[in-house]
């Protein structure tokens, strides 16, 4: 498929991995990026610059095609070297660098000088519009069913997609909910150039996290999720687990403060869940679109489904078109 985001990004499908936090490693980056797709190597997840530096390194001996480096910018009292992570993408030659989170305009500014391409993470419109006139190259708009950090909105991507389209001008990918061809289509159809995803890339062979937890994304149902953080304006989603439901329930109390979740919650914890497969060690972050994962391919497997799948959807409503037309 040939759109925008492809030509841009020189990739064959329109179909990006995003960054995921202790996920979004070499082996998953560079087979998506092999299936023909954009993968993402997640810097945050490296616990240095210098190990970034050698993450980029590794990427760079399992594949030849292009990928991307996610640098998320979160308010913190104690916040990563920022700065140092940056400047170990910029001289690790990387060309392509998704951003997301707080006031990225520092980083979008120097990664521009030192001509890498940004996609920004959004969750509005209004800051989609933002980050256009700080000089993004793309847009990637995160509806409400998303894993994560969804926003404050509530914006399901059935109007979301549409609404920032309508109003971007930049290419756009759509995120949040997608797993399968019809939602290629689908974004296709609302305006977008492709499709970002995130949980769908966590059932898959090379994912580097336990197979219980790739299980437990294929048993769960589109319902299985909890919003997290809410009263703390900070809303986030992950998988319907006991940490989350314990998170839920203590922060429903009239006085509950974000001390009160707070060992529940660290990314520490998050992380041993995933490499153990144990459900009581901490979140698992994940969207509704477990509701359509059903199986563990391998990266080359999925995103060859979806392009297939996709192909013969857009056939099947071309013919639909020409028998509407001759009759």
């Amino acid at each position: 498929m040939d759109t925008r985001f492809t030509r841009m990004f020189g990739v064959e499908h329109p179909v990006m991995q995003g960054g995921m936090m202790w996920v979004g490693t070499a082996d998953l980056a560079a087979a998506v990026s092999n299936a023909g797709g954009l993968g993402c190597i997640t810097a945050l997840t490296q616990p240095s610059p210098d190990a970034l530096r050698a993450e980029i390194d590794r990427c760079r001996t399992l594949t030849d095609k292009p990928f991307a480096v996610n640098l998320t910018i979160l308010p913190s009292v104690t916040p990563p070297p920022y700065a140092d992570y940056r400047r170990a993408i910029i001289e690790s030659g990387v060309t392509i660098v998704e951003t997301a989170g707080h006031k990225p305009q520092e980083h979008v500014d120097d990664f521009k000088a030192h001509g890498v391409r940004v996609i920004h993470k959004c969750t509005s419109v209004r800051h989609a519009l933002s980050a256009e006139r700080m000089g993004v190259d793309a847009i990637s708009i995160d509806g409400f069913e998303c894993a994560g950090h969804p926003g404050e909105d509530d914006v399901p991507g059935l109007v979301l997609i549409p609404a920032a389209a309508d109003k971007v001008k930049i290419p756009m990918l759509a995120s949040g909910g997608f797993g399968d061809g019809r939602g290629l289509v689908a974004a296709l159809a609302l305006g977008a150039d492709g499709i970002n995803m995130g949980t769908r890339f966590c059932a898959t062979k090379e994912a580097p996290i336990h197979d219980a937890i790739k299980q437990l994304l294929v048993d769960n149902d589109e319902r299985a999720t909890n919003l997290i953080f809410r009263r703390f304006k900070n809303t986030g989603r992950v998988a319907k687990t006991p940490v989350s439901d314990k998170v839920v329930e203590i922060s429903a109390r009239p006085d509950a403060e974000f001390a009160d979740i707070q060992p529940l919650v660290s990314g520490a914890k998050g992380r041993v869940a995933l490499e153990s497969g144990d459900l009581e060690a901490g979140l698992i972050w994940a969207g509704q679109v477990q509701g359509i994962i059903h199986d563990v391919p391998s990266c080359a497997e999925l995103i060859g489904r979806i392009v297939r799948d996709a192909d013969a959807i857009l056939a099947r409503l071309a013919g639909t078109d020409r028998a509407a037309r001759a009759a």
